[in-house]
């Protein structure tokens, strides 16, 4: 399997702050990758993400910021372009280098104390933790506050968290993705279509279609992520293989981009080798729908 940093050239790192529950997760690029987004959730809390559009002038960017805080959390991306400036990564903007830090974030201020928030320390201190290393999964960084199957209400959630895995194809080419999973919906396995999470009633996982309050389910949902090739990608195909990753939180997340939700993904390129575009697209899904299992159920799918 492996994870995110598996793709020579991506760094993570976890902020967490487990008194609070909640956290942040720095995936770093020094070297700068070419970037796309797609963003299907009506309820997204987002930063920088005009910028990956196909039309715009920078193609590159340093880091990506996944934060819990709600909107208050995109401040940690502040500490990330601090921490980019001083360790010399950025767009040469002549007078200047400008680290580009796209950002998303989950609202996680009801499960632990909503007085505390990632900011730019916070930001900052999740780059200083990024390395090479496999990724730490589970209930860190920004997916340390994250929760799953709330239609039923905040009090029957599951706990959700972030994943990571890796796919390899052929000559060479990886595909991985690193999701933060903080859904409303319920989490399946798409090859046997076993109920993984959902809300915990009275002993046992309730699927939300259960739910008569389910046209009344509360705010405060989202998963957001990051699917990475080391193929070289054009900026349009990036914003494509975002796209395709989006189908992989439907294979696992039930439902999922919907109206309460603010359902993110970025994706990166490192322009290692050239390959063909479809496999990696195809792989792109994948990744993101196993990461997602692992999310919330590590010990049946370990990264």
């Amino acid at each position: 399997m492996g994870t995110l940093t598996e793709i020579q050239g991506l760094l993570v790192g976890h902020y967490t702050d487990d008194a609070a529950q909640t956290g942040c997760t720095a995936i770093l690029c020094p070297g700068g990758a070419v970037a796309g987004v797609d963003v299907r959730g009506s309820a997204p809390g987002t930063r920088e993400t005009d910028l990956l559009r196909g039309y715009n002038v920078v193609e590159r960017v340093h880091a990506i910021l996944l934060s819990g805080g709600s909107a208050y959390g995109l401040d940690s991306a502040s500490g990330a372009m601090q921490y980019l400036e001083e360790t010399g990564s950025g767009f040469d903007a002549g007078v200047s280098l400008v680290p580009i830090v796209p950002a998303a974030v989950i609202f996680d201020l009801d499960v632990g104390d909503p007085r505390v928030r990632p900011g730019k320390r916070e930001g900052y201190a999740a780059c200083q933790n990024a390395t090479a290393a496999p990724v730490q999964t589970g209930r860190v960084g920004a997916g340390r506050g994250a929760t799953v199957g709330k239609a039923f209400g905040p009090q029957y959630a599951l706990p959700g968290g972030v994943g990571s895995s890796c796919i390899h194809l052929q000559n060479g080419i990886k595909v991985a993705a690193l999701v933060v999973v903080n859904a409303m919906g319920d989490i399946y396995d798409p090859t046997t279509g076993a109920l993984l999470a959902a809300a915990h009633i009275e002993g046992k996982l309730t699927p939300c279609l259960h739910s008569p309050a389910l046209g009344r389910a509360g705010f405060g949902n989202t998963t957001i992520g990051v699917v990475a090739t080391n193929a070289r990608l054009t900026r349009e195909e990036a914003n494509k293989l975002a796209s395709m990753g989006h189908d992989g939180m439907a294979l696992s997340i039930r439902p999922v981009h919907t109206n309460l939700d603010g359902d993110t993904l970025f994706a990166l390129s490192t322009g290692e080798a050239q390959a063909d575009l479809l496999p990696i697209l195809v792989a792109g899904a994948e990744a993101v729908s196993r990461a997602v299992m692992g999310a919330v159920r590590p010990d049946l799918y370990p990264a």
